[in-house]
C-alpha cells in the first residue's frame, strides 16, 4: 500500500475541514479469495471467471466491500486514525473494481461536531481517474482529553 500519510491518530483537536488522506493498493486475485474465506461470500462472479465472463461485468469483479474496505483503513489508520469509532456509512458502487486494478481510497473532512467529537467525511475510491465508489463517514473522533 502507499499512503500519503504515516499510520497514528488525529484527535479531533487537530482535525480541519478539507483534510484528506489516503491510500492506494492493488486489488490481487489473493485479497479477494481471502475477501470470500472471511465473509463467506463467495458468489461466483468473485472467484469464477468462467461464470463471470457470462455476467453484465463481462470478467471477475472484486467484492464492493472489499473496495469499501480500503476507506475503513484509510479512517482507521490515518484521519483520524488510532482509536477512531465508525458511527456510518453509506456507499454507492459506480463501477466494478477488477482484480489488477490499482485503487485510490481517499477520505475529506466536510463536518466537525467538536462538542460531540463526531466528524463527517466524504469517501471515494477511484480507479484510473474513475470513481468506482462515493459515500460518506461519520465517525467519533480520538481526543486528547480521554487520553
Amino acid at each position: 500500500m502507499l499512503d500519503n500519510a504515516p499510520r497514528g491518530t488525529i484527535c479531533i483537536e487537530d482535525i480541519e475541514i478539507g483534510m484528506v488522506r489516503s491510500l492506494r493498493k492493488m486489488i490481487t486475485d489473493r485479497d479477494i479469495e481471502m475477501f470470500a474465506e472471511v465473509s463467506t461470500d463467495r458468489n461466483p462472479v468473485h472467484l469464477d471467471e468462467d461464470y463471470a465472463q457470462d455476467t453484465i461485468f463481462g470478467g471477475r469483479i472484486a467484492h464492493g466491500m472489499l473496495t469499501a474496505g480500503l476507506v475503513s483503513a484509510v479512517i482507521g489508520e490515518q484521519l483520524p486514525g488510532h482509536g477512531t469509532v465508525y458511527l456510518g456509512q453509506n456507499l454507492k458502487f459506480l463501477a466494478p473494481v477488477r482484480p489488477g486494478d490499482m485503487v485510490l481510497a481517499e477520505v475529506e473532512v466536510t463536518e466537525i461536531d467538536h462538542s460531540k467529537r463526531r466528524v463527517t467525511m466524504n469517501t471515494r475510491c477511484i480507479v484510473n481517474d474513475k470513481k468506482v465508489l462515493v459515500g460518506d463517514a461519520t465517525v467519533l473522533a480520538p481526543s486528547r482529553k480521554f487520553d
